[in-house]
């Protein structure tokens, strides 16, 4: 599927960006709004761009409603609140502090300058969530005698991890704001892909060996996980 140049609409008075993809399996036009990406607009192959927005503005009134529910972005800023494995966390900011970022007793500790506040908890969480799952990742591939090639972190949107064919595994590191076993639930699923690049009953059956919550896993990112992609870092 591939992506053309966004559209920008007013949406009753709203600047709202639409992301555009042209889809050679669509047989007609298709709308989705979602936390993470936002308007989502699927094309079939040889649909028009005027026909495109003669089609967004009849749905004008169904996307302004969808818009006003989605979850509102929040920085992370002194005084706010973030999840660090399932717990609620409040920022502190101490400009007076040369400590860095530090967690301690249900806070989140940032010293700097305040410009920098958000940026530096985003590193911070960042950082901790390459840890911890790097360390996960090895530990569950060496029970079942694998190796992984690479363990990345990112900001992935499709989806929470991935493992490639040559053993590269992909994770997000807002998987680190989740409860831990969610966030163990999703490298141990990469982890079985080491071994099974396939969702056959070999695989789920690798899962279960890790130990990891499957269905646990599952439910919690389908009920809470978009809420993930809310936090903006500075």
């Amino acid at each position: 599927m591939a992506g053309l140049d966004p559209l920008v609409l007013d949406i009753n008075g709203q600047r709202a960006e639409v992301t555009v993809r042209r889809s050679a399996l669509a047989r007609s036009m298709s709308l989705r709004v979602d936390a993470v990406r936002g308007i989502v607009l699927v094309l079939p192959p040889r649909a028009r761009q005027a026909d495109a927005l003669h089609f967004l503005y009849s749905h004008a009134g169904w996307l302004s409603e969808r818009l006003q529910k989605l979850p509102q972005a929040l920085a992370l800023c002194d005084g706010a609140h973030v999840p660090l494995l399932g717990r609620d966390h409040l920022i502190r900011h101490h400009p007076e502090a040369r400590r860095g970022v530090w967690a301690e007793d249900g806070e989140i500790h940032v010293s700097g300058q305040a410009d920098h506040v958000g940026r530096r908890v985003g590193d911070f969480l960042k950082a901790e969530a390459k840890r911890r799952m790097t360390a996960k990742a090895h530990d569950l591939a060496a029970r079942i005698g694998r190796k992984p090639s690479r363990i990345t972190v990112k900001d992935t949107v499709s989806r929470w991890g991935s493992c490639s064919a040559q053993g590269a595994i992909a994770l997000s590191w807002r998987l680190v704001m989740a409860p831990e076993a969610v966030m163990d639930y999703v490298v141990g699923h990469e982890v079985a892909h080491l071994a099974e690049l396939n969702h056959s009953p070999a695989f789920w059956a690798i899962v279960a060996r890790l130990g990891v919550d499957h269905h646990g896993g599952r439910r919690w990112l389908k009920a809470h996980g978009a809420l993930l992609h809310r936090y903006q870092p500075g």
